[in-house]
């Protein structure tokens, strides 16, 4: 038996099954009917028959109850449908209305491009064939329609190109375009495609707005060609312009004024054959064709003469057809052009007479300079001789001094008589001044040849004053005076070593001129700088020696120590480094000599400390090469370096070196002079005696030579660089540091 559907809308599959159940019922029914029919007959047994009707009663009533419910079931379901499509239908009018209220046209495809829908306002823009179109149509066909009446304006010339370019269009149905119609109007399409694969267009009449944009572009026009004819009014140059018809179409009022044109000229010469005859016969012009009408374009320049009066004519013809000719009166020009001509002969006279004039000035000015240049050529010569000698024999003499040094230490550590002690002690102090002699006359002479490169650099002032304080602090209290070295938290841009060295010569000087009082070191920032001044409580300058005292070898006190090159030193340095110096003092109450140094750029600093150096290591038992070529510097050498207790090897060249050491023995540490005999240095010496050795040895390189290069090469390689002559502190302080 078929259960009754649940409650709920029926569909049109539900409907379709209840009448097949129904149809079905009917046919059981009619069934039982004739079996019961069939049986009253054979049977003829009334109880039999009696039962049978019973049973053929219950069956109906039920099937007949089945049969009424679906009956019932269906009338529903028709209602359902009735009340849907009433529903579709009073939805589908107020789309109709709805659409047709709007203004703009519209259209709506299905998936297979066929009319659908649209509404009056579509009509409107094809009212040629409005009475042809229905729904169905393929665009295809409305749009072949519409050319084939002419209705769009680009179908008027080509109507199955227009055909073809409005299909192309509307298949990509991706935003709007504009459509010009055969009677004037013009329309902007706006298709896009549906969710279900249609295409609905919007069609808005634009002929206003593209009317007020024509309007629009006239004002613009008009304006242009207002302010084209004001500026042609405020030219000069007397300017026409003639169409490709040879017309006159504009002009200026310079044009009327240079040519002497009459009021009304345009009517009797408003074409160009007119003008050109005007020019040509009244004003008797030779433009020699420049004002003959040309297709070609291009332009034709010509200066032209015109009853006394010159004319710079201008002829250009343009792409579009029709021709520009401007006029310029030059006749001033040409004038002065000539009395120019006629000054500059007069000139080129006056300047050929005051040439002969000068001819024998200048010889002999010319001579004078070949013998200025001759004299600055011999001093120069004589400069850089004696810079070379100064460099030369400073170099030659720090040799000896060296040994000199070592030996006076080497005697030094030894036990020895008071006497003999106190001589060593003085010949020590004065190997100390020839020492400082030979090396200010090194330095002031590599200034002067500029072996000293500044190397600029920013670092804390503070970090050198610190340096200065220490150095010069025993030797001021020694001298019963007050040092006082203030410093500031200052950042300076300059090169260090030359600026300690500055420094050390105005605290020096200060020191040993004052016999009571103080020196004191100020900073003082100032715009873009620090000054850094020194002053003392000394004697005082006189004005008349503050210039002489940076000169070489001048001394204001000649019975103190010195030597009189600090300050030559300091003027050549601050040059180098453009640091301006100055000088403030008056005689008998002290001095200040101050250098202003730029201030520099804060740095990272590393926080961390300096490295905590560890035990000293005892010297006796170390083995020492010595590579020298000198053997006095050699039996220094081991004179001093065997008193501290070392074993010492010397040498004068590689071979020499190797052939003291078996195959399994190396020294500790090597010294190597630089300079050594047949062309050999110390560097490529301590890569062979490395190379032989088979380890890095500790190495030191020791050297006559100040260069900034050897320094740089040496530094590159972390070779430690000792200048002759040797300080044995200095000497015992490095390699006590290296054998750690």
């Amino acid at each position: 038996m078929t259960e009754a559907p649940a409650d709920g809308p029926v569909t049109s599959d539900e409907v379709e099954r209840l009448r097949l159940e129904v149809a079905k019922l009917r046919k059981i029914n009619a069934a039982l009917i004739d079996r019961v029919e069939r049986s009253s007959d054979m049977a003829g047994n009334a109880f039999s028959m009696f039962e049978t009707a019973i049973s053929l009663e219950a069956m109906v009533r039920d099937r007949t109850m089945q049969l009424e419910d679906a009956l019932a079931r269906l009338a529903s379901v028709n209602a359902e449908l009735a009340a849907a499509h009433a529903t579709a239908d009073a939805a589908r009018i107020r789309l109709r209305d709805a659409i047709d209220s709007i203004n703009e046209g519209f259209v709506l495809f299905d998936a297979d491009d066929r009319l659908i829908l649209y509404n009056e306002a579509y009509l409107d823009f094809w009212p040629d064939i409005a009475g042809e179109l229905h729904e169905g149509m393929s665009f295809d066909e409305i749009a072949r329609l519409a050319a084939a009446h002419h209705s769009p304006r680009g179908s008027l010339v080509a109507p199955d190109r227009w055909v073809s370019d409005r299909l192309a269009r509307h298949s990509i149905a991706e935003g709007g375009h504009v459509q010009a119609l055969a009677d004037g109007r013009w329309v902007q399409v706006n298709e896009l495609r549906t969710s279900e694969g249609g295409i609905v267009g919007i069609y808005t009449d634009i002929t206003e707005a593209k009317a007020e944009d024509a309007r629009e572009r006239a004002r613009e026009l008009a304006e242009r060609n207002i302010v084209l004819q004001a500026t042609l009014d405020n030219l000069s140059e007397g300017v026409c312009l003639f169409d490709a018809e040879r017309r006159i179409a504009a002009w200026n009022e310079a044009l009327q004024h240079l040519l002497h044109l009459p009021d009304n000229w345009t009517q009797a010469l408003g074409t160009h054959g007119a003008l050109v005859g005007w020019c040509r016969e009244e004003l008797d012009m030779a433009d020699d064709g420049c004002l003959d009408w040309h297709e070609d374009v291009g332009r034709k320049e010509r200066l032209v003469a015109a009853g006394g009066r010159g004319f710079e004519v201008r002829s250009n013809a343009l792409e579009g057809g029709g021709q520009v000719i401007g006029f310029t009166d030059v006749t001033d020009m040409l004038r002065a052009q000539a009395s120019l001509r006629e000054t500059a002969e007069t000139l080129e006279r006056r300047v050929a007479e005051r040439t002969g004039e000068l001819q024998a000035e200048v010889a002999e000015r010319r001579q004078i300079e070949a013998e200025l240049l001759d004299a600055k050529t011999v001093a120069e010569k004589a400069n850089l001789s004696k810079t070379r000698f100064l460099a030369a024999a400073s170099h030659d003499l720090l040799q000896p001094l060296n040994a000199a040094r070592l030996f006076v230490a080497a005697l030094g550590d030894r036990r020895l008589a008071l006497p003999t002690r106190a001589l060593v002690s003085q010949t020590s102090t004065a190997l100390d001044s020839v020492e400082d002699l030979l090396e200010a006359l090194l330095e002031i002479s590599r200034l002067d040849a500029g072996a000293i490169q500044p190397e600029l650099s920013d670092f804390p002032l503070a970090r050198l004053l610190d340096t200065l304080r220490v150095e010069f602090a025993p030797l001021a209290r020694s001298a019963g005076l007050t040092l006082s070295i203030e410093a500031e938290p200052l950042w300076v841009r300059s090169d260090i070593r030359l600026l300690r060295r500055i420094l050390q010569n105005f605290i020096s000087n200060a020191v040993r001129y004052t016999q009571k009082g103080s020196v004191r070191l100020q900073c003082v920032p100032i715009e873009g700088a620090v000054r850094i001044s020194v002053t003392d409580t000394g004697p005082g300058i006189p004005l008349e020696k503050q210039q002489i005292i940076f000169e070489e070898f001048r001394r204001l006190d000649s019975r103190l120590a010195g030597k009189g090159l600090g300050l030559a030193i300091v003027r050549r340095a601050s040059d180098m480094l453009r640091h301006p110096v100055t000088l403030e003092s008056t005689f008998g109450k002290g001095a200040t000599f101050a250098i202003d140094v730029p201030l520099g750029e804060a740095l990272p600093q590393d926080a961390s400390g300096p490295d905590v150096p560890g035990r000293d290591r005892n010297m006796r038992g170390v083995t020492v090469l010595v590579v020298d070529n000198e053997r006095a510097i050699q039996t220094g050498m081991a004179s001093l370096l065997g008193g501290w207790g070392c074993s010492v090897v010397t040498a004068g060249s590689f071979v020499e070196a190797t052939a003291q050491f078996t195959d399994d023995a190396s020294p500790d540490i090597i010294l190597v002079d630089y300079h050594l005999d047949n062309a050999e240095t110390g560097d490529g010496v301590i890569d062979r005696l490395r190379g032989h050795f088979g380890a890095a040895v500790p190495s030191v390189m020791i050297s006559a030579d100040r260069g900034e290069i050897l320094k740089a090469e040496l530094d590159a390689r972390e070779i430690p660089l000792l200048n002759k002559p040797v300080k044995p502190a200095q000497l015992r302080a490095l390699l006590r540091t290296m054998l750690k």
